[in-house]
């Protein structure tokens, strides 16, 4: 079978990222896995292990200061030189700013098409994408080219298929055109006790019904109790209740977790195309006509602040 490279989306802190592993899934369906890490000295040999444990069967290994002290030419370039070597069957990168960058500059390089946001992908190159803020879906295809997509997080369930992957060190050069853009510094965000938001199992998120800032410690708490992130709709982040970075919606995050609970949200079709596909969704709101309860597995009108201390001292009964 032919191979489908799998751009690897990672962190120096805490290693290959969810959507990397759903993408090795996903790939499974259409050739042979073959990751491809873009990055510094010995980033390769550091994922391999994870990347073999999703069915990467090789590892390709771009490790250089090139890579890694660059914005995304290099990293296109040397996708680039692979892909015209190796010819794969398709080509999957995270629907994710870098991801959508390479991948557009890639399209240009090699004259091919390209389909972004996708969430799933057939055997024959057919993509799913979902769009009109979750209200369409469409099935797409590159007419031009080899399957160059992006795939979104949180689209794929991650399915474990251990191999033990070959290390193929890549040899990168790239040109003076592809070096104008220099990384100068890197700044680490810290990281509280909470999962990733699009990656966390469980996420409760407050709307403009939670009132204020100071209010969204109920939702942080009861996030707390469940081990879940913490989101907001953009109500809430355009009333300058939760920072910009944990707004779910289609202008902000797309979660797909186990479990999601919807505080004060009313459910407005832009919040509802980050969040719809979460397994459960239970919803709060006093308003009894909100549209998130035409989404919500369960649902529950009524004040939350009375609804939601009474919820997390049930569950600290239980823990």
């Amino acid at each position: 079978m032919a191979e489908v490279l799998v751009v690897v989306e990672a962190t120096r802190e805490f290693g290959v990222k969810k959507v990397t592993l759903e993408m090795l899934t996903l790939a499974r369906g259409l050739g042979t896995p073959s990751a491809v890490v873009l990055g510094g000295v010995g980033a390769g040999g550091a994922l391999s292990a994870k990347l073999g444990e999703y069915g990467a069967e090789k590892v390709y290994a771009a490790e250089s200061e090139e890579i890694d002290g660059y914005l995304v030419a290099p990293k296109a370039a040397v996708l680039a030189e692979l892909v015209g070597r190796v010819r794969p069957a398709a080509v999957l990168l995270a629907s994710v700013q870098e991801g959508k960058e390479i991948a557009a500059r890639l399209a240009v390089r090699l004259d091919n098409g390209v389909l972004t946001d996708v969430v799933g992908l057939d055997a024959d190159g057919i993509a799913t994408q979902v769009v009109f803020a979750g209200s369409t879906v469409v099935r797409s295809k590159v007419t031009r080219g080899l399957p160059l997509v992006t795939v979104r997080p949180n689209s794929v369930t991650p399915v474990p298929a251990a191999v033990s992957p070959v290390v193929e060190q890549l040899i990168v050069s790239v040109g003076d055109v592809d070096k104008l853009a220099r990384v100068v510094e890197r700044v680490v965000e810290q990281k509280g006790s909470r999962p990733e938001l699009t990656e966390a199992s469980v996420v409760v998120s407050g709307g403009r019904g939670v009132g204020n800032a100071d209010n969204f410690a109920l939702v942080e708490e009861l996030a707390d109790l469940l081990g879940g992130a913490v989101g907001a709709s953009r109500a809430a982040v355009d009333s300058g209740y939760y920072p910009h970075q944990f707004q779910v919606g289609q202008t902000g995050r797309t979660v797909s977790p186990q479990l999601y609970v919807a505080l004060g949200i009313s459910g407005a079709i832009q919040h509802r195309a980050g969040m719809q596909t979460s397994k459960t969704i239970v919803a709060v709101n006093k308003d009894d006509e909100a549209p998130i309860f035409e989404l919500a597995d369960y649902g529950v009108v009524g004040d939350l602040f009375k609804i939601v201390p009474q919820a997390t001292e049930e569950i600290r009964k239980r823990t």
